[in-house]
Formats: C-alpha cells, structure tokens, sequence
C-alpha cells in the first residue's frame, strides 16, 4: 500500500515540475528560427514558425535567457524560461 501512495503522489508531483521548467519564445520574425534543434546555455530550443520551445537551460535569470536567445534568434515578442515569464517591458528591454 504504501509503494502505492508514493507512485501516485510522484505521478501528481511530475506534471507540475514539467510545467515549471518549461521556456519558450514567440520570435518577431519567423525567418530568424532556426532549423532542427539550437542548444543556447544548455537549453535544447526547438522551433515551429514563430513558436520555439525549450527543455533544461543553465540556472541564469530569465531576462539573461531571453538576452541569449534574442542574440542567437533575433527579437522576441513574448519570453519564458523555466517557468518565468517576462512582462512586455522585461520582453522590450531584453530586445534592445
């Protein structure tokens, strides 16, 4: 019973770390995504037009991320990573 409840509590616990360490992008221009997989500080983003998404990345700041990934993909109109997501003047400052 108990290897029972400690499978069901790790079921329950595995989306929502899923969910925290997700980071994505929404580029400006979808001329600017790469093809097939870029690995920027440890994060392996993956893009579909407009849409890149991540999995892992270096323990950095979001805003450090977002600087990363602009430098690499060009601008971004909309940034997370890790689960933070950066304001409209986070996501404009990290453009400039």
């Amino acid at each position: 019973m108990r290897a029972l409840l400690i499978a069901a509590a790790l079921l329950v616990a595995a989306p929502a770390v899923a969910q925290t360490s997700a980071s994505s992008a929404v580029l400006v221009d979808a001329g600017r995504a790469p093809a097939g997989r870029t690995i920027i500080d440890g994060a392996n983003w993956t893009c579909a037009g407009t849409t890149c998404t991540a999995n892992g990345g270096a323990n950095q700041t979001a805003t450090r991320a977002c600087r990363r990934v602009v430098a690499k993909f060009g601008a971004v109109s909309a940034f997370t990573y890790k689960g933070v997501a950066l304001s409209a003047e986070e996501v404009a400052a990290c453009n400039a």
